[in-house]
């Protein structure tokens, strides 16, 4: 079975261990220790429980098979706590003031990569489930940082990985100033008129000589459900509403 682990400090959760709800059911996301009758036992920040874990070092080194040190397992923490549903910050699109300053610009990041950099990479995923990853012109039109919108050829094999498993991830790279931004989500093959005309440009016969409506045409949207993004040597997570 898959272990699981408590959303609040990061323990390994057995059935002996769990959190109650509040009318003293078994809660599945967080530990005794952490979450008992339907309440956090601890007000404290992410950083503050970091550092109450980080106490536990030695017991956590009993099981691996080369030790850490106290600050190698904060860093550890602190990349990793920001995927736990407590400290997960949601980023809403409408939201320029978000909860935790860690996020702050993420939006201006995003759009500024989108609509300069000249290359996206864009992943899917194959029929035996590994992970498949290309080149692409970037996005053609974006609305807001939730959904974007490229053109590709119908009969390629990304549109085939499509339409069996819409799951997919787009990276925006920015390798002089050395940012990158991972968007995962769920990718459409549109072959409509409308969609096909919103985003054809002058040129594009290059690649469909029958125009705009070559049945070797087709538009992918890209909806965005979470990301993270590198900076300043910081990875950071964030949700999109």
């Amino acid at each position: 079975m898959e272990q699981k682990f408590c959303q609040s400090c990061g323990m390994p959760l057995t059935n002996e261990i769990l959190g109650t709800n509040a009318d003293g059911s078994k809660n599945e996301d967080y530990c005794i220790y952490c979450y008992k009758d339907g309440k956090f036992l601890q007000d404290c920040t992410m950083d503050e429980m970091i550092e109450h874990c980080a106490q536990f070092v030695d017991e956590v080194n009993k099981g691996l098979p080369q030790p850490i040190t106290k600050e190698e397992y904060i860093g550890q923490m602190k990349m990793y706590f920001p995927h736990l549903k407590r400290w997960r910050k949601e980023l809403s699109i409408d939201d320029d003031t978000p909860e935790n300053p860690a996020l702050m610009g993420v939006k201006e990041l995003i759009a500024k990569m989108a609509d300069t950099l000249p290359i996206t990479m864009i992943s899917s995923v194959d029929e035996g489930g590994f992970p498949c990853t290309k080149a692409m012109l970037s996005p053609r039109v974006r609305e807001g940082i939730k959904v974007f919108y490229f053109t590709t050829n119908t009969f390629s094999l990304r549109v085939a990985h499509y339409k069996a498993n819409p799951k997919a991830s787009i990276y925006f790279c920015d390798a002089e100033g050395f940012k990158g931004m991972m968007l995962r989500g769920t990718m459409e093959v549109l072959t409509d008129a409308k969609s096909k005309e919103m985003i054809w440009c002058d040129g594009d016969t290059q690649y469909y000589p029958g125009g705009v409506t070559d049945p070797n045409y087709c538009v992918l949207k890209f909806t965005a459900a979470d990301g993270r993004f590198y900076s300043d040597f910081y990875p950071r997570s964030f949700v999109l509403e």
